[in-house]
This record gives structure tokens, sequence and C-alpha cells, in this order.
């Protein structure tokens, strides 16, 4: 074998059965080896290496499994490195292949070198240069293994041309070198258990908070049963809000900057609050020292930098979330109090503070948009995709997941352009379900060549894009922050612009760009609906197209993502109207 074979091969030994790779001359030896293995590996074309990138995100999000994606150097590597970033950020597997210019010309400036491993250093779980092929397929098994065990994350290997090419006599089994890292998960203690039982117990007022680790350890059906064992009240982060079902009598969705202000009511008041795999992200907490200031704080992670980071837990527990939840389950009983006086005070404030947008208004507001997919596919099995912004806020609201693993969505970094490519990568690892992007004109944009993937590749994915001419969530802090200047957030033709630096009208009288004849022109079916009536019937045929289909929804723009909680404030602060 030479080293490109090494490591498609080391790929299959994995279980890898699908990639995303954009070629280049520094990569073209690991392609030429993926043509000898086309029967074991699909090597998928993306047309930009970022979308390969969020591709491969979006398969490892949907099943848990190893991501994979490959690029040439130079630019071909730096334009991976956004989603690098994100999968840091958000736990997830993957793995990035690199090409790079000959060991002998490394540090000359050769042509297309660029150094990524230290470009990539602190934003990846581990990283590698080989230069001896000869420790190849001992850094490909290592570079797997640390990618999906512990808490997941990206892992680079930098792979030179030459070693690329030059024969081997591979040993794939050889013992792996990673000093002080094991890979597995710690485990709670019993006594430390006991103390969560014995908490939940004594409380009055508890409340469950679930956060991305429950999805990454696969724990929903014991996050669920502990919360029917125990009727405790739970509420979300947006990375987890798949874990838990939106419509169980319990669920308070999602708190935060832009979660139900019912919800975050709650978890001010809350006497007991059970942190479940989350970094308490500061669109969590807001004003940190008056977050859960007057509860008990268990905190339970897998990472120990995570425990006391950001929030001081009286009962700490560094552990694999779904271990912890299985142990948790065989002892706790509920509240020795009666708990419907707490439940009752929340069902107040939900009375009093419910989630709305105006059903009266005569256009299609984004909001009613979502519900109505929602009301289009819940019974359907489905994953949807967001990209970054207003609608991303939105689709947390009002769309009500059901089931672990259907929501991929930016979370930590809050990239745009995430939704069409990880939409395209969700729907290759699970061709049988539909699989939506709802999306934003402006993040839309970022990656918007993924069409031809779709339609070269045959991934009938759909795109809902709510087009509003805006750059929406940066208009919205324009509004409440800025006095309604528009500092370069209106993305459309400038027949009027003097209009919208005022914040005057509902919609531009010339709509740009015609996403309709670029969707076309990529193959794709596409229609355009602005019309409240058309809308149900318009995304029965995007459900119902066997094709990448986009559904153009025309609204307004002076929407804002409500409630809004301003960074550093308190639930006190929360803008509501």
């Amino acid at each position: 074998m030479n080293g490109a074979d090494v490591v498609v091969q080391s790929l299959v030994n994995a279980g890898v059965t699908v990639m995303f790779a954009y070629p280049g001359g520094f990569s073209m030896p690991l392609h030429q080896a993926l043509t000898r293995f086309r029967d074991k590996i699909r090597c998928i074309l993306p047309r930009q290496e970022q979308g390969g990138g969020f591709a491969a995100q979006g398969y490892a999000r949907a099943t848990g499994k190893l991501g994979v994606c490959m690029t040439t150097s130079g630019p071909g590597a730096t334009n991976i490195v956004t989603p690098i970033a994100d999968a840091k950020m958000d736990g997830v597997p993957l793995l990035i292949i690199t090409g790079q210019v000959p060991v002998s010309a490394i540090g000359s400036d050769a042509f297309q070198e660029t150094p990524m491993v230290e470009v990539c250093r602190g934003i990846t779980k581990h990283h590698y240069l080989v230069t001896n092929v000869n420790d190849l397929a001992r850094i490909m098994q290592e570079a797997i293994f640390v990618a999906t065990s512990g808490r997941p994350g990206p892992v680079l290997v930098d792979i030179p041309k030459d070693v690329q090419t030059t024969p081997v006599v591979p040993v794939f089994d050889q013992p792996m070198q990673l000093p002080g890292y094991n890979g597995e998960l710690p485990k709670a203690k019993l006594a430390d258990v006991e103390k969560v039982a014995e908490a939940i117990q004594n409380a009055k007022k508890p409340i469950i908070l679930a956060g991305g680790g429950i999805i990454a350890a696969d724990a929903s059906k014991e996050l669920f049963k502990l919360v029917e064992k125990t009727g405790i009240p739970i509420t979300t982060t947006f990375t987890a809000l798949s874990a838990f079902p939106r419509e169980h009598r319990l669920s308070l969705g999602m708190l935060g900057m832009h979660g139900n202000a019912f919800t975050n009511h709650a978890v001010h008041d809350c006497d007991l609050f059970l942190a479940l795999g989350t970094r308490f992200s500061d669109r969590v907490t807001g004003k940190v020292s008056e977050f859960i200031k007057h509860a008990k704080v268990i905190h339970v992670d897998a990472d120990p930098s995570e425990i006391n980071k950001v929030k001081a837990a009286n009962i700490p527990i560094i552990s694999d979330v779904k271990y912890f939840l299985t142990e948790l389950n065989k002892i706790v009983t509920p509240p020795k109090a009666d708990l419907a006086p707490w439940i009752g005070k929340i069902d107040e404030w939900i009375a009093k503070m419910p989630l709305k947008y105006n059903e009266k208004s005569p256009y299609i507001l984004p909001q009613a948009a979502i519900r109505e997919l929602w009301r289009a596919t819940k019974d359907k099995d489905v994953i949807i995709c967001t990209g970054v912004g207003q609608h991303q806020m939105w689709t947390a609201q009002f769309y009500g997941f059901s089931k672990p693993r259907t929501f991929l969505s930016s979370g930590g970094l809050g990239t745009m352009g995430f939704g069409l490519p990880a939409a395209m990568g969700a729907k290759v690892a699970c061709p049988e379900k539909i699989v939506v992007d709802i999306d934003g004109d402006g993040s839309f944009q970022m990656n918007i060549q993924e069409m031809g993937t779709c339609v070269c590749e045959k991934i009938p994915v759909k795109v809902m894009l709510l087009n509003n001419q805006h750059l929406g969530m940066v208009m919205q802090w324009e509004d409440r922050f800025h006095a309604s200047n528009r500092a370069h957030t209106y993305l459309g033709p400038y027949d009027k612009p003097e209009a919208f630096g005022k914040g005057e009208g509902d919609f531009p009288s010339v709509r740009y760009p015609d996403f309709i004849t670029i969707a076309k022109g990529y193959g794709w079916d596409a229609l355009n609906v602005s019309k409240k009536e058309d809308l149900p019937a318009a995304i029965a045929t995007m459900l119902k197209s066997e094709k990448p289909f986009l559904l153009d929804v025309q609204v307004p723009y002076h929407e804002h993502v409500l409630p809004f909680t301003p960074p550093g404030a308190t639930v006190f602060d929360m803008i509501r109207e």
C-alpha cells in the first residue's frame, strides 16, 4: 500500500461508509485511493470545503457516528476551519483530513502551504501532522478514537503529499500512543447519586435542565424516565431541544436569552436546579450572579473543565450523564412535598406570558410559517436543520421537537451557512427521513452553492426559506439598541434605501435575489409563496416532492424574536413586546 491507501483502509476498518471531500493538488493521491475503495466508501463532492465540513457535521449530528471530511492544503484547508471550530463548540465527532505540501517543503512558504496544526491548535480536540508514513495507520486509529470517545470533538490529521505516495507495509492494529487519555467516560459515585436523590426528595420547587450532553450521550430515554418518575418540570438548552418531547405536560421548552418568559421565571424561582450535560452558556445564564441564585445547584457533566467554570455547584458530579441517570432512576423517588402548587405557579406564568405572535397579521409571519411546517410534519419522520439568525430562534420556539437528533443547528459558534450543507449530510445519513432546512436569506446564501451537490448527488433535501431581505438578528439589535439605524443589514436592492433606514414599510418593492430562478438553475423544484392562505398547500407540495425543493416564503422584515433578554441582564429585564 501507499500512504493514501492506508488512510482509506483505516476509514473502512472504522466502519466509515460516507465522507465529504474536495480534491486539490496536495490531496490527489487520497482521492485516487478513494476510487480504489469506491465499493466501500461513498465520497461526496461538495461545492466548497466549508459545505463539506458542515455536511460531515450534519451526518454526525443526525447519527452520533463519526463525520469525515477532507480537503487539500492551503486555501482548501483554511476553508474548513469554521466547521472545525463549530464542531469543537458543540462537541461533534468530526475527522478532518487535509493534504499538505511534501515534508521537505514544510516551512518554506511553498505554494499552498498553510501550517494547519498551528492554525487549528485551539479549535481541535487533537491534531496531527504526519511526517512518517510508518506512523500513519496508528495515527488514523488514534484520531478516530479520540474524535468519538469521551466528549466528542474534531480531530485534524494533516498529511504531506509525499507521505500519501510512499509505499509501506501497514500495521493496522498496533497499540495507540495516547498517554494520559483513555477515552473512558467518568462514572458518578453511588454516594453522589444518593445525594442527588435526597436533594430531589427535599425539593419544593425543582427544575431539571437538559443540555446538549443528553443528546451526545443518547440519554433521552433515561431523562424521560426521570421526569416521569419524579414529576419535575423540565427545560432544555438550545442544543438539547430535541432531547425531550416539547408537547409533554412537564416540558417548559427552552430557557435563556430567547427562551420562554415563563420558563425563565420558573428557573429564577426554583429551589433545586438539576443541570445535566450543559456548560452554562452565556445565552442560558444572562447575568451569572443572578442566575438560579435561590437554588441548590446540581451540575452533572462528563467534562471536568465545565464543572464550577461558570456557576458554582452545590453538588458537582463528573460523570457520563447516561450512566448517572441510569443509576439515579434506580433509587430516586418523587419529592416529599406536593409539587402541585409549584406547577400551578408555572401554569400561571404560562397563562400570563405565553409564547405568541400576531396571528391576525395580513402577512405570513415567520413564526406562523414554522408552526405550519410543524403541523404538517409532526407525525412524520423528520429532521429539521437551520441556519443562524432569527429563523433559528423562531424554530427553537415554535417547532415542537419530540425525538432526539431531529434538530441540527449551530449552537455555540452560531455559524451562518450551516443549514443547507448540514441538511445535506443528515439526508445522506438518514435517506428514509424528510430533511428540511429552515433558513434565512442571509444565512442561506453563505453556502448556496451546495444546491449543486444536492442535485448531482441525488440528495433531495427541502429548504423553507424565510425571506425578509435583511440580516434579521443584527437588524433586531439595531432596532433595540441603535435607534433602528440600518448599518449594512439590508440585503435587497437599494431602490428606496431611506425607507429601510427608518424602518418603514413591510416589503421591498423588488425582491433580490430571485431565489426561484437560482433554484431552478441548479435543477431544484421551487415555489414562491406570499399569501397566508397559500402556505399550507405550498408546504404540502414541498414535502411531496421527490427532488430537492426550495420554498421561498416572503415574510415581513420588522418581526422581532421575543422574548429577548439582553446580554448580561436578568429575567426582570426581559423584553416581551
